[in-house]
């Protein structure tokens, strides 16, 4: 009986604390919108409200909406899915700008918020309901799904096999008002729940943190002694180096490119591509929660601006102009990046990375 009451407790339900994960989310900010264009994601991978809090407040990411997913039965409710009384499962959408963040991006993040080895349910909540599963929309969305999930298989990241299935989108019923932003309506619970349930303790063993604790920006004082002229002008003052006349355009090396002032990891050498443009340019980052992208109005434009979260600094921008299948150009300054050679990542305290440029 006393097993009985604590699954109960921690099951995906009102009443059920610490951080999630290594990412610390934080409160939801108005979403900027950049284009007109739109897409949708849709993913399940166990308690909704611990899908939908990392993805909240992300930039191009529009609105992330609690809901069930899959199924055959018209207009669920929560008591019939929880239940198992349908064959919905458990699922969230995201409506988000492509111009601003890929679905490849939203991808990689989903991979980092549960269990995609589970076959039988999510952590303490158990049956169909709580399986996973990545809906695509697309052709695209399936091809660009396959492949992640073959090669997050292919680094044996985890000691079985990734048991996500992907399966076409079929419908989408949102779930009722108090699911919506759990996280931040009943904070205790939602933190108790992602503790208990041993969600966080899997992300922390699978996933290397990327937050302000393990890379601090120092402040402008120091970096104005530790950066040439240039760097600084480039991360500080939003400055551009010269095109072609720059460290890392033609750097064809494996390895990881880094915050300067922080060290974060921002881009693989694997999704490094020659654009043309005269400055190292990718298709996606490591990390989308590693960056910002404000909406940049200076110089009589309208453009994207990419910077550094925890470097608290200006990297590039990003255009919707680059190759398949992110469709996005990230194009950075060298002066903000330190590259790190595929052999010297593991003695710089990048080892868990490796996967991501081999």
């Amino acid at each position: 009986m006393f097993s009985f009451l604590i699954g109960l407790l921690m099951a995906c339900n009102p009443g059920a604390t610490e951080k999630t994960g290594d990412f610390i989310i934080e409160p939801e900010k108005p979403a900027e919108v950049f284009s007109s264009k739109t897409e949708l994601a849709t993913f399940a991978g166990g308690c909704f409200w611990c899908v939908e809090a990392p993805f909240e407040g992300l930039d191009g990411v529009i609105s992330v909406v609690s809901g069930y997913s899959g199924g055959k039965e018209k207009n669920p409710t929560y008591s019939e899915v929880s239940s198992g009384k349908t064959s919905h499962r458990e699922a969230v959408q995201i409506t988000f700008d492509p111009e601003v963040i890929s679905y490849s991006e939203l991808v990689d993040i989903f991979w980092q918020t549960y269990d995609p080895t589970d076959v039988g349910g999510s952590f303490y909540d158990r049956g169909t309901q709580y399986e996973s599963a990545i809906f695509f929309h697309n052709d695209l969305q399936k091809k660009v799904a396959e492949e992640s999930k073959a090669r997050l298989d292919k680094s044996r990241k985890f000691s079985k096999p990734i048991a996500t299935p992907i399966i076409k989108y079929s419908n989408f019923y949102p779930a009722e008002d108090y699911h919506q932003d759990y996280y931040k309506k009943n904070p205790q619970d939602y933190y108790s729940y992602r503790t208990g349930s041993g969600r966080d303790a899997f992300i922390k063993t699978h996933w290397p943190a990327i937050d302000e604790k393990k890379y601090p920006a120092p402040s402008k004082t120091e970096l104005k002694k530790t950066l040439t002229s240039l760097q600084y002008e480039v991360t500080m003052e939003d400055a551009t180096e010269y095109a072609f006349q720059n460290e890392y355009n033609g750097n064809k090396k494996d390895g990881i490119y880094v915050c300067i002032v922080s060290g974060a990891p921002l881009f693989s050498s694997k999704y490094k591509y020659e654009s043309g443009s005269g400055w190292p340019s990718f298709t996606k980052p490591i990390d989308a929660r590693a960056l910002e992208k404000p909406i940049d109005k200076t110089l009589g434009m309208t453009r994207v601006e990419v910077r550094s979260k925890y470097g608290k600094s200006h990297v590039g921008h990003v255009f919707y102009d680059g190759p398949t299948p992110t469709g996005l150009r990230y194009c950075m300054n060298s002066a903000a990046m330190k590259f790190i050679p595929k052999e010297e990542m593991a003695a710089k305290g990048y080892k868990e990375y490796l996967w991501l440029v081999d």
